[in-house]
């Protein structure tokens, strides 16, 4: 691919979102960071991985939280801002990739490459894929989803302006649940297409 394409995909826990920004990836032929993102780190800053997952989507905390020499007390904002860092760096070298989650769709806001996603789903949907993957009865699917959704949200409004699946602050926000991985996949890149299409008539 010639042309630079970021795909930022933000998604509530059990709506598929992992599973679409994979296939996304496969179909772009991009690589894809998620949680991967932090082996790469390890390896490039000679640190210890087991420390960076302790604090990998960690909110944190402001009220605590001094900055020294670039370096903040707090390690859940070390560990955000290296990967925030990271993928800034692939942006600005013209790498084309999927980032899921990291607050992407704000850290990456200034490029036109990037198309935004976010991706939700029906409660009773989201239930029965969780457990599904989980083995858990309805009840503890349903407390997972919340546990990890509420994780998911201090830890991005805790790191960024923009708020967590709020529809303005992405390009296409889709409920999974509506019409299933397949049509929704089929959706997201034809709206892809469409906006690699407008970036293109822009740099003629």
């Amino acid at each position: 691919m010639n042309q630079q394409l970021i795909i930022s995909l933000g998604r509530e826990f059990g709506s598929a979102g992992h599973e679409i920004a994979e296939r996304l990836a496969k179909l772009y032929a991009l690589p894809l960071y998620d949680h991967n993102l932090l082996d790469e780190l390890a390896a490039e800053r000679n640190m210890d991985f087991q420390v960076l997952k302790e604090f990998d989507e960690v909110k944190r905390n402001k009220l605590l939280t001094r900055t020294v020499n670039g370096m903040s007390s707090c390690p859940a904002q070390n560990v955000a801002s290296m990967q925030f860092d990271f993928l800034k760096k692939k942006a600005a070298a013209g790498e084309s990739f999927v980032a899921v989650g990291r607050c992407s769709e704000m850290v990456l806001r200034e490029y036109d490459c990037m198309v935004s996603i976010f991706i939700l789903g029906d409660m009773d949907k989201k239930i029965q894929r969780v457990q599904k993957l989980y083995n858990k009865s309805a009840r503890e699917a349903e407390r997972f989803i919340r546990m990890k959704d509420r994780k998911r949200k201090q830890y991005h409004n805790s790191h960024c302006d923009g708020k967590w699946g709020d529809s303005r602050n992405y390009d296409i926000s889709v409920n999974s649940s509506i019409l299933g991985i397949d049509e929704t996949i089929r959706i997201l890149s034809e709206f892809i297409n469409a906006k690699m299409k407008q970036m293109d008539r822009k740099t003629e």
